[in-house]
């Protein structure tokens, strides 16, 4: 997609989701074509949209259509998807002599969709299982953040429709998770910044702003450098997919979460500990991502792991 039209893009997204006040983020972007976005711009369609639900703090259940598409099917409003309880990435089900039976975590798409798509241990082969909603029980998550939309979902069914997939296939599918998660990070990493900025530029302290201060724009600094390191680490997960650059980006957008509310929270001292400004919402909001495949030093350990196991450092990027 040229410079140009992703621009263009960008500002019709965020404009169409901020001006819906009376419609839901997953009408606004269906209008928009997102399906469609998806097929054709994988690559863009993720990162404009994703990004901007970060950045407006607005819950869809388009992630449920990154992994439909990661896993071989075509997407459709009905379809949900089982993601992997908190801080796992490993398939949420397993099946035992044809029932499935699966704990994990779904989206708002979870609570109204007739059909559900789960990955299953069976053995060591791994399957694609399809299972109505109608005996799925589906729970609204009440945790720090409510308005995500998150649900917990368990069931135990006989499972008809079944299909054998590779592994591969899984560990695709989980850093086509992990890229979405992490611009949705990213987004929510560049509002909190820009409220705390504005706080600075706003916010007297002695006969001028705070913004003035040495230890603020230290901390502005701080926090700008680890948004523009995440930044540059999603599209080398890009440019170069693959599941350990998908763990990267998404440990990477973990970490820069943590940073960004850290020095954005000292900036706004006491007013972001209240309700009454916005901040508290995309820090709750950073909060419940970072639990979705894997935290940050989850990911950081086992990559560790592994390249303890293997002896080898992979090259990820060519420079």
């Amino acid at each position: 997609m040229e410079a140009a039209e992703r621009a263009l893009l960008q500002a019709s997204v965020r404009d169409a989701i901020e001006g819906s006040s009376s419609t839901s983020a997953d009408d606004v972007l269906a209008r928009l074509g997102w399906p469609e976005m998806l097929e054709a711009e994988p690559r863009d369609a993720v990162d404009v949209v994703f990004t901007t639900l970060g950045a407006t703090n607005a819950a869809a259940t388009v992630l449920d259509d990154v992994i439909v598409s990661a896993l071989h099917l075509e997407p459709r409003p009905e379809l949900a998807v089982l993601l992997p309880p908190f801080a796992s990435w490993d398939p949420p089900g397993r099946l035992d002599g044809g029932t499935a039976h699966a704990v994990g975590l779904g989206t708002a798409r979870a609570a109204g969709a007739t059909d559900l798509v789960v990955a299953c241990r069976d053995g060591a082969v791994l399957r694609r299982v399809i299972v109505p909603m109608s005996a799925v029980e589906v729970t609204p998550v009440r945790g720090i953040d409510p308005g995500a939309g998150l649900h917990f979902v368990r069931f135990d069914q006989v499972a008809a429709d079944v299909v054998e997939v590779q592994t591969e296939v899984w560990d695709a599918t989980v850093a086509a998770g992990r890229r979405a998660v992490a611009h949705q990070l990213d987004g929510a990493c560049r509002t909190m910044l820009a409220l705390a900025r504005t706080h600075a530029m706003e916010r007297m302290q002695f006969g001028r702003p705070i913004a003035r201060f040495q230890a603020v724009r230290h901390r502005l600094a701080d926090a700008l450098v680890a948004v523009e390191a995440l930044e540059a680490t999603l599209a080398a997960a890009w440019d170069e997919a693959c599941p350990t650059t998908g763990a990267l980006a998404k440990a990477s957008a973990g970490r820069a979460a943590r940073t960004v509310a850290t020095h954005c929270q000292q900036v706004l001292a006491g007013v972001g500990f209240t309700t009454d400004h916005p901040f508290h919402r995309f820090l709750k909001r950073a909060l419940a991502l970072e639990g979705l495949f894997g935290s940050a030093d989850d990911i950081v350990a086992e990559i560790g792991r592994q390249l303890m196991a293997e002896r080898t450092v992979p090259t990820l990027v060519d420079l």
